[in-house]
């Protein structure tokens, strides 16, 4: 007998499937009623899980439908398909939380072959993408944004929230923290989830072809225009356009996209009329763009354009906890002709003290260096390019040390005091609740001399 597949059917009304499902010959029907409240899995008692799912709008009361976002967001489903009231098709709500959300729709009575044929297509195209391993499994982009840090986890949790806006975002960071992990992971996370992803890298962006890659052409626009070519924004009509780098983009390449930025329209090579585009923009940037801008290599029309929310990605040495989380999971997913597999203690140890100026990057590149060269069971220090262990050094690294933490602890209360307290040193001893010669005394201990202001940081 062949076995069934699992279709998650979310309605208000328990169960509104009963006279269809004797037609759905080939699915496993799972139900799930939207509450009057919104989606908790802990209340719920856990999420039904189905590669595609039918969403009963026609028996959805009114007052339920400022709920419906939070439970179709939650589901772990991948296509949804709606049905609905004749009617209903002309509510704006209704055909906007259809389009964002949902992969095609019905108007009741329901046309059973037709849905089980949407159904069937939805569901192959989902195992199909399944299937498909990722071209890089060890890559770090994969797990960036893994960890217990508290930087990691407040990351995170920015990531979350702009997840559910369509404003664009600029995400900072050094090279090799997983700038662009992030951004794959807000759009991952939003409700454009099932639409396009364009990933521009703006640094192989040539200045020439800057407008035919982004705008595209139309038919006989120039010599070897043969057919008309959708550029990379059209493209991403529906979904998030990804610009690696953006930073990179030269003044003439900002002044092409600004109308696109300012006003959501394009117009290809050799076209007499705009086009008009739903794109949601998500820039990376590994230098500052305030500072390119006060340096006037970035115009500020333009920055201010990319929009206000930013996030700033820690670079490793920042979340060293969370080393042996990430190096684990690389050596898990990184192929090997060796079975060493572990890290041994010093190696650990190792890890943590060095700095990592190429951060994740060269984490995975130090540990497919040792999978390649290591002949022992653990991987050690050496195996991973690094010249001596730290149980044979002679001078062994401090900056892990219990005191080293304390002196931090004592250097960053005192900076962030005489900032509140605009350096004046009795306000900040107030604050601090020690006395104002206890106050001088960590002063000259640390050698921050009065004046020293907190270099506090910046809000992204």
């Amino acid at each position: 007998m062949k076995e069934k597949r699992p279709l998650v059917w979310l309605s208000a009304v328990y169960p509104s499937f009963a006279a269809s499902e004797p037609l759905l010959r080939d699915w496993q029907i799972v139900h799930a009623a939207i509450s009057g409240r919104p989606y908790n899995e802990s209340k719920t008692g856990g999420s039904p899980e189905g590669r595609v799912g039918v969403f009963d709008l026609g028996a959805l009361p009114d007052d339920q439908l400022v709920h419906v976002p939070d439970w179709l967001n939650a589901m772990p489903v991948q296509h949804w398909v709606a049905t609905l009231e004749p009617h209903q098709i002309h509510d704006p709500d209704i055909c906007d939380l259809v389009n964002r959300y949902c992969r095609d729709y019905h108007t009741l009575p329901l046309d059973m072959d037709r849905l089980n044929a949407i159904l069937g297509h939805l569901w192959g195209m989902s195992e199909l993408q399944s299937r498909t391993s990722p071209k890089n499994p060890g890559c770090y982009h994969n797990f960036a944004l893994e960890g217990e840090s508290r930087a990691i986890q407040q990351v995170r949790t920015l990531l979350q929230k702009f997840a559910r806006t369509d404003e664009p975002v600029i995400v900072y960071g050094e090279n090799g923290t997983g700038k662009e992990a992030a951004a794959r992971y807000i759009h991952h996370q939003s409700t454009r989830k099932n639409k396009p992803l364009v990933v521009v890298n703006c640094a192989a962006l040539p200045r020439s072809l800057t407008q035919n890659e982004l705008f595209g052409h139309e038919k006989g626009a120039f010599t070897h225009a043969l057919n008309t070519h959708k550029g990379r924004i059209e493209a991403a009509n529906g979904g998030t356009l990804l610009l690696i780098g953006v930073d990179e983009l030269c003044l003439e390449q900002q002044s092409a996209i600004l109308r696109f930025l300012q006003e959501g329209v394009i117009e290809r090579l050799g076209a007499n009329h705009a086009i008009s585009v739903d794109v949601r923009l998500i820039a990376t940037s590994t230098l500052p763009l305030e500072d390119l801008v006060q340096t006037g290599a970035f115009r500020s029309d333009v920055f201010y354009r990319l929009g206000s929310l930013r996030v700033l990605l820690p670079p490793l040495r920042d979340r060293k906890e969370d080393i042996p989380i990430l190096a684990n999971r690389i050596l898990s997913t990184t192929p090997s002709i060796n079975r060493a597999r572990q890290l041994s203690d010093n190696t650990v140890i190792c890890l943590a003290e060095h700095p990592w100026p190429g951060n994740l990057r060269e984490l995975q590149n130090r540990l497919r260096q040792a999978l390649l060269l290591g002949e022992g069971r653990l991987i050690e220090a050496e195996d991973m390019g690094f010249a001596v262990a730290p149980s044979d050094r002679p001078e062994r690294n401090t900056e892990l040390s219990l005191d080293a933490f304390r002196s931090r602890a004592d250097r960053q209360a005192i900076s962030v005091s005489l900032a509140l307290a605009h350096n004046n040193v009795s306000a900040a001893a107030r604050l601090l609740r020690i006395s104002r010669v206890s106050l001088y005394r960590l002063m000259e201990k640390h050698r921050l001399p009065h004046g020293t202001s907190a270099r506090s940081p910046k809000n992204n």
